[in-house]
């Protein structure tokens, strides 16, 4: 089970975007996350004009290491570690290491 998935909503806590909050889009397999607005940066793309694709300087995200991103505890407003625990039904739960509130419930 992984500490930060695909859909939750994360805060920066290390690097130039320090601060900002986004939502993770995809987790790669080397340790690193797609999150919404955070490290955005310039791609010099040349149009293609068999697939339609237009040329220019596009601004897109980049993935972050999942070392310099917290998940973001909406109760304390702050990035917050993760711990997990088994429920009395035998699931395997993350909670909030801060106030043991549990994260996925579904």
């Amino acid at each position: 089970m992984q500490r930060i998935k695909k859909n939750d909503d994360v805060i920066v806590i290390a690097g130039r975007d320090k601060g900002k909050r986004g939502s993770v889009l995809k987790i790669t397999n080397d340790g690193r996350a797609l999150v919404d607005n955070v490290n955005l940066v310039k791609r010099h793309t040349k149009g293609n004009p068999n697939t339609g694709q237009t040329g220019g300087i596009i601004e897109k995200e980049a993935p972050i290491q999942l070392s310099n991103i917290a998940l973001y505890n909406p109760v304390t407003k702050k990035g917050e570690r993760i711990g997990f625990k088994a429920l009395e039904d035998g699931r395997k739960v993350r909670y909030f290491k801060s106030n043991d509130e549990v994260i996925d419930l579904a």
